[in-house]
């Protein structure tokens, strides 16, 4: 993670900075001296600097050198911190810890550096989005909103999965959470007790000393409402009806965030000037997907009852396009009154996806198929005039079945069927499994 994390940094400000240089270029054709305010050597050397904090590491780490809190971070962090000081453990497995608490450290110092990044782009970003909005050059900018919340999306999955209870597995946790002296040392020395420390007195009759008791605020909303006019309300009352009301606020802002794809919580989130495409953020093998479907056909002319089988392979170009390739296998079902399993051809074909509306997506393909019984791999470049093409497009409807899984049915027209010999059906009815 600390790898992918310098990897996604150092691309950003590359990438930035080459856009910032374009961007200069263009403005100095219009406005010399808004070019000269805007790009000045102190911004790139602040680019510099971040480059050169990357690559610089720091030979005595501080015990909490990540400014944010994430929540997973810290449990492992204190766990780590509560088992070196076990007098009982041997040496090597005493060393073993501690340098799993190195890398922990490690990794939240990179991940300090990430929000450092992110701060200075964000406001690069919005200065630049303020001053130049209305010079032209609204492409430009769009390219740089862009670059800086999808680097700020990226370093939310990551610490999102440093939440995760299935990728972390809970190892250490399980083991020494319900311990009471794991719960007092968290108490003390965890970054959460360094954000919010526990009083000395905490527990005890003293530390109520001086808190103000429920039946005293109460008198204390009912004297302000009162003043403001309200004699005779409920000051339990007013008091809900102030939460809810900012609880529905508080509701709608959440709403808004969700539909942007920001699962981080964080407010320093730069908004998108366009929609998010929610795959930008994968990697290449996160982005593919695997799918498996059937097509049944009765006997027709010369060929027996078949169903044909196919693997497809497909890339996920953004939320609402994806392509792939695949191939398929035709088995021959004989008839019902003499089944028999033969082999009647193979197929190799494409496909092309797009949303369009709903569950409904318009799907595309073309392919090559091998109509004929064969017995060995020999016998498909033999007979290479055998092999007829397909011409597809119709429509698919899209389900879910469980959390990661998706079931398709589609209805597709072959546009070429009249010239394949013997002339195949014009319409195909597949069903499909997407993983």
């Amino acid at each position: 993670m600390q790898a992918k994390l310098d990897e996604n940094s150092a691309r950003l400000l590359y990438s930035m900075q080459a856009k910032e240089n374009k961007l200069k270029r263009k403005i100095q054709h219009i406005d010399s001296s808004k070019a000269r305010e805007l790009f000045t050597d102190d911004v790139n050397q602040r680019y510099a600097d971040l480059q050169t904090k990357l690559s610089a590491t720091s030979e005595k780490l501080n015990q909490f050198p990540l400014k944010d809190y994430v929540p997973g971070l810290d449990s492992v962090q204190t766990s780590l911190a509560f088992l070196i000081q076990n007098p009982n453990l041997p040496q090597d497995q005493l060393e073993q810890l501690r340098s799993l608490s190195t890398r922990v450290q490690n990794l939240g110092a990179e991940l300090q550096k990430t929000n450092d990044i992110q701060a200075f782009v964000r406001e690069r970003e919005a200065m630049l989005h303020e001053q130049l909005m209305n010079s032209g050059v609204g492409k430009q900018l769009t390219n740089i909103n862009k670059q800086v919340y999808y680097y700020q999306a990226r370093i939310a999955e990551y610490k999102e999965l440093l939440n995760d209870k299935e990728k972390l597995k809970e190892k250490l946790l399980v083991t020494i959470r319900t311990l009471p002296s794991f719960q007092a040392f968290w108490q003390k020395y965890s970054y959460l007790a360094a954000l919010f420390p526990v009083p000395a007195n905490y527990g005890t009759a003293q530390a109520l000393a001086g808190l103000q008791t429920r039946s005293g605020i109460q008198n204390l909303i009912a004297q302000r409402v009162g003043n403001g006019g309200g004699a005779g309300i409920d000051p339990q009352q007013y008091f809900q009806g102030q939460v809810d009301a900012a609880q529905a606020q508080l509701n709608q802002l959440k709403e808004k965030l969700n539909s942007l794809g920001n699962n981080s919580g964080s407010s320093d989130m730069t908004m998108p000037d366009f929609k998010p495409n929610e795959e930008k953020t994968k990697t290449f093998l996160q982005r593919l997907e695997y799918g498996f479907n059937l097509q049944t056909a009765p006997a027709y002319y010369a060929l027996p009852a078949t169903t044909d089988f196919a693997l497809t392979l497909g890339y996920k170009l953004s939320d609402n396009k994806r392509f792939g390739i695949g191939g398929s296998y035709k088995l021959g079902m004989g008839s019902l009154s003499n089944i028999q399993l033969s082999s009647q051809g193979i197929g190799l074909r494409s496909y092309v996806d797009i949303k369009a509306k709903g569950s409904i997506w318009l799907s595309g393909g073309f392919e090559y198929n091998y109509l004929r019984a064969f017995s060995n791999i020999q016998d498909l470049r033999t007979h290479i005039d055998v092999w007829q093409r397909s011409a597809l497009a119709g429509l698919s409807k899209q389900y879910k079945i469980g959390k990661k899984k998706e079931g398709n049915i589609q209805l597709l027209y072959d546009f070429l069927h009249n010239q394949q010999n013997p002339p195949g059906r014009a319409l195909k009815f597949r069903v499909g499994w997407i993983f």
